[in-house]
């Protein structure tokens, strides 16, 4: 697994090894990022390099930062799965295209950072989900020849502030976009084969219970539509996130809700993917 991280103020990128990681960004310094890492096709040089070396940051001597730290898109998938549409009891059947909104790197925190809710409200709510990490941009992608631009799968706590996600007639922007209020990690496991994506287990729990749990062989937009879907109004290019959709299950659907709460831990974690943790603290 690839990962970023910062030690001692200083910004890393490497691999997961045994007990810590494995700094690597110093022996590629045309490299500043693993989003670079990508562009340039070097994932598989990097993972190479690593074979036979010693753990260089020993567990708890380092903090995850989100894997691509500077992506030029991250774009969400709304309400795709089944039970999430019914979820809004609106009576309307899923609709023909998606819902898409976009976040700002800045609304993600990295792999054992706190999800950070805000004074402006407590409803701080939870959405486990698979992200997706472009390799090969483009533009009009067709559908068949859409996985094959993936060069890497992460986990996302899409965390939401909800009451502002209802403070205007048709956008979620403002509750989808407080700095720190979701998450995003522990890092990137290389995309090798569709079978990593077609059929997954996705859970979510919440203080070890499970709140959300789904396969993406259920999805209403598969991925290679999203990718083929997303291509047609916008270039993507190496780097850029696509987050695929949260199962039903989410706090708000609770009757009364249940928002989260400082103190809780929340557990994002998937087939092949790994297991994405954060706490919650107030800001």
């Amino acid at each position: 697994m690839l990962v970023s991280f910062t030690a001692e103020g200083r910004a890393f990128w490497g691999v997961v090894g045994e007990g810590g990681v494995i700094a690597l960004s110093p022996d590629f310094p045309q490299w500043p990022g693993l989003r670079e890492v990508i562009a340039a096709g070097g994932m598989d040089l990097v993972l190479e390099a690593a074979k036979g070396r010693v753990v260089t940051h020993r567990e708890g001597a380092f903090t995850y930062d989100i894997p691509i730290r500077d992506p030029e898109k991250i774009i969400c998938v709304g309400v795709n799965f089944p039970d999430r549409n019914a979820e809004y009891r609106d009576g309307q059947e899923a609709p023909p295209n998606m819902s898409l909104f976009v976040r700002f790197p800045r609304s993600f925190n990295g792999h054992g950072a706190p999800l950070i809710r805000p004074p402006e409200s407590a409803q701080l709510d939870y959405e486990g989900e698979i992200a997706v990490v472009i390799g090969k941009g483009g533009r009009r992608i067709p559908e068949a020849e859409a996985l094959g631009h993936i060069a890497a799968l992460t986990l996302c706590n899409e965390g939401t502030i909800r009451d502002w996600v209802r403070h205007a007639k048709f956008n979620v922007t403002q509750g989808k976009n407080w700095d720190r209020s979701g998450a995003m990690g522990p890092g990137l496991v290389p995309f090798r084969d569709p079978a990593q994506i077609l059929d997954v287990a996705l859970t979510c729990r919440v203080n070890g219970a499970v709140r959300q749990a789904d396969r993406t062989g259920r999805m209403l937009f598969p991925v290679a539509r999203q990718i083929a879907y997303v291509s047609t109004f916008t270039t993507l290019v190496p780097g850029d996130i696509i987050v695929t959709g949260t199962p039903t299950g989410a706090g708000a659907r609770f009757d009364p809700p249940i928002w989260l709460r400082p103190g809780d831990v929340v557990e994002v974690e998937a087939e092949g993917i790994g297991l994405l943790r954060n706490g919650v603290a107030d800001e």
